[in-house]
């Protein structure tokens, strides 16, 4: 059935190199158009989202009225109810028309009451309605976009010269298995970037172009309010741009390729500095050769894991990040002064290890290297990372 279907042709028991290409584009098409339609329901369940949350804010503004209306309607109705009673109690003092009118008064706020009420209970109604929407709608965006993700590195692999994936069959099993973390990584990534996106630069632009429609109409009206409005662009415009320059320093830093390793370091550690009062200290022990592009991209991205962790986890206040380069290998120590923890329980198990502080990037990315890490802490004595990474390798970054 499936030779019939593909038009495969089996040769000893075993499929053609031709055919099982001819396969892999089918599939590789299928999962395209699979992962466009995925994007487009999330897209739509985004969207969906965001028009609850407009509706459910204005229910919860009309409920807020009602409630309002409802307790107002009450004490007249219950001021209303008491004078009735002492109207019809007393028929010395006034007449059967004053006791009618009473009773009308009575009666007409009780049935505005009534249909109040009502109303009150049918927007909270409504409003539970729009609350387990939105929740069902926020739960399958979140869904869609995992989903986005995984088959974007199902894709992205799929896609790749798997022949060249490899070297030798002895460590197959261990390459793939890396091959398919960093394309998990670069999916997770690019998802990252393009809600950075979303939330910030492109919000702005949106609200760039209603000041702009604000401006226009303004300066025929308020020059001074229009002003006022410039300024506020002005103001949205600067904070966008902090946001993409942001976004690209977090791709990757230019000041890599324009001053190098050690002025970059030196530079996040400042602004890592100013953003949570940690104080970073960079020395350079000995700087014999020069660095890899590759090399340096990924001690920076170690650091600023590494950071990352401190801030997150540490308690610190000081953290020293001390740096040697010899014609054989890179030694890297970052050392914290926070509350440190139990390595032996921490590292027992792998899963701890990779999701309780975050050192699973950072041991990829040595192994990627030929590197070695190793973490020495303990409760109240800080934290220290050593990196070992050899400087001399022959692969295929070198070229």
């Amino acid at each position: 059935m499936l030779g019939r279907e593909y038009g495969v042709v089996i040769l000893n028991g075993t499929l053609t190199g031709q055919k099982i290409n001819e396969i892999l584009d089918k599939t590789i098409s299928a999962i395209e158009c699979g992962k466009q339609e995925i994007f487009e329901i999330a897209e739509n369940t985004r969207s969906e989202c965001e028009q609850l949350n407009n509706q459910l804010d204005e229910i919860i503004n009309e409920t807020k009225e009602l409630i309002k209306a409802v307790d107002e309607l009450e004490i007249k109705e219950r001021k209303s109810r008491n004078k009735l009673a002492e109207v019809s109690g007393n028929f010395e003092k006034y007449t059967e028309e004053d006791i009618r009118s009473a009773y009308e008064v009575a009666n007409n706020f009780r049935i505005q009451l009534m249909i109040k009420r009502k109303e009150e209970k049918d927007i909270i109604l409504k409003r539970n309605e729009l609350e387990r929407r939105l929740k069902t709608n926020l739960d399958t965006l979140s869904r869609a976009e995992k989903l986005v993700s995984q088959v974007g590195v199902a894709l992205e692999y799929l896609s790749s010269d798997l022949d060249k994936v490899v070297e030798t069959v002895d460590d197959l099993s261990k390459k793939q298995l890396l091959g398919i973390k960093i394309i998990k990584a670069q999916e997770e990534e690019r998802q990252r970037v393009a809600r950075d996106i979303h939330d910030g630069p492109a919000q702005s632009l949106a609200n760039v172009i209603l000041k702009t429609e604000i401006c226009e109409k303004m300066l025929s009206i308020d020059k001074d309010k229009a002003i006022t409005e410039l300024k506020e662009l002005k103001d949205i415009v600067r904070g966008s741009l902090k946001d993409v320059r942001k976004i690209i320093y977090d791709l990757r830093p230019m000041s890599l390729d324009d001053l190098g390793l050690i002025p970059t370091i030196q530079r996040y550690g400042q602004i890592f500095f100013e953003e949570t009062g940690i104080e970073v200290k960079v020395n350079l022990l000995e700087m014999e050769s020069e660095l890899n592009s590759y090399v340096q991209l990924a001690v920076f991205r170690i650091i600023q894991e590494a950071l990352n962790n401190v801030r997150k986890h540490s308690c610190a206040t000081r953290v020293l990040i001390l740096i040697e380069v010899n014609e054989e290998r890179l030694n890297l120590i970052i050392k914290d002064n926070g509350k440190g923890f139990e390595v032996d329980s921490l590292t027992s198990s792998n899963d701890d290890l990779n999701s309780g502080y975050g050192l699973l990037g950072i041991r990829e990315r040595a192994i990627l290297l030929d590197g070695m890490l190793e973490i020495k802490s303990s409760p109240g004595e800080g934290t220290k990372l050593i990196l070992i990474l050899p400087t001399n390798r022959k692969d295929d970054f070198n070229g």
